[in-house]
C-alpha cells in the first residue's frame, strides 16, 4: 500500500496502522500529491491511501493523474471533508471507500477487511455467475450491514458472532460459538456459514478425534 498524508505525524499513524491488519504491507508513503505520483512510478501497489486535502494538489486531481498515467491501483479516500461534491467526485473516479477523519483503528480495519473480502471475492478475473455475485462482491466492499440479512438473522447476533470470531486467537468450531454465545449449535452454525458464503470467514476440517471431522471456523 501507498500511503499518502501530508502530516508527516499522522502519515507514520496511518502507516503504523496498515501493519498492523493481516495481509497489508505499506511499500511507500508520501507527503506530497507530486511525491504521490512519483512512488507511484517506482513501486508497485494494489491500493493507495489518499488524503484528499494536500499541499500542492488537491486528492481528487492525483487521483485523476493516476489514472491518466495509467496507474490501477485502487483508491481509499481519506478525509475531514463531508461535502456531497467532493463523495460524488471520489465515486466517479472509482474511489472505494470514503474514510473521515479523524477515525480509530477499529474504523481503519473495517474498511481495510472489508477492502480484503471484496479483492478475494473478485480474485482472478474471470466472469461471475449472475446478479448475486455481483452483488455479493460490492456488498463486501462496503459492508454486509448494507443488505438485508437472511430472514431468522439479527444484526444483533451477526455481530456477536463477527466479535466472538475475531477476538478468538484460534478457529472456533459452531459447538464453542453456542456456548460462548449461549445459542443453539445450530443458529451459530448458520451464521458462521453465512459468514463464510460472504467471504469473511474461512472454515475448514477440524481433525484429531474419532468419528466426522468438526469443522472449524476463523475471521480472514
Amino acid at each position: 500500500m501507498l500511503v499518502v498524508e501530508d502530516d508527516p505525524i499522522a502519515a507514520d499513524a496511518h502507516a503504523d496502522y496498515v501493519r498492523r491488519v493481516p495481509g497489508f504491507s505499506v511499500a511507500a508513503t508520501a507527503l506530497t500529491g507530486a511525491d504521490a505520483l512519483r512512488e507511484l512510478g517506482r513501486v508497485d501497489v494494489d491500493l493507495v491511501l489518499l488524503d484528499m486535502n494536500l499541499p500542492d494538489l488537491h486528492g481528487l486531481d492525483v487521483c485523476r493523474r493516476m489514472r491518466a498515467g495509467g496507474h490501477r491501483a485502487d483508491v481509499i479516500a481519506v478525509t475531514s471533508a463531508r461535502d456531497l461534491n467532493t463523495v460524488r467526485s471520489a465515486v466517479s473516479l472509482g474511489i472505494v471507500q470514503y474514510l473521515i477523519k479523524p477515525f480509530v483503528f477499529g474504523s481503519f480495519a473495517d474498511k481495510l477487511e472489508q477492502y480484503a473480502a471484496y479483492r478475494a471475492q473478485v480474485a482472478g478475473g474471470g466472469v461471475l455467475a449472475g446478479q448475486h455475485e455481483v452483488d455479493r462482491a460490492l456488498a463486501l466492499l462496503h459492508g454486509r450491514g448494507q443488505t438485508a440479512l437472511p430472514k431468522g438473522m439479527s444484526p444483533e447476533s451477526l455481530d456477536a458472532v463477527t466479535g466472538a470470531l475475531r477476538s478468538s486467537e484460534a478457529p472456533i468450531s459452531a459447538s464453542e460459538l453456542a456456548e460462548d454465545l449461549g445459542m443453539s449449535r445450530i443458529t451459530a452454525r448458520r451464521y458462521l456459514e453465512h459468514l463464510t458464503e460472504a467471504g469473511l470467514v474461512t472454515r475448514a476440517a477440524r481433525y484429531g478425534r474419532a468419528g466426522r471431522p468438526e469443522l472449524e471456523y476463523r475471521w480472514n
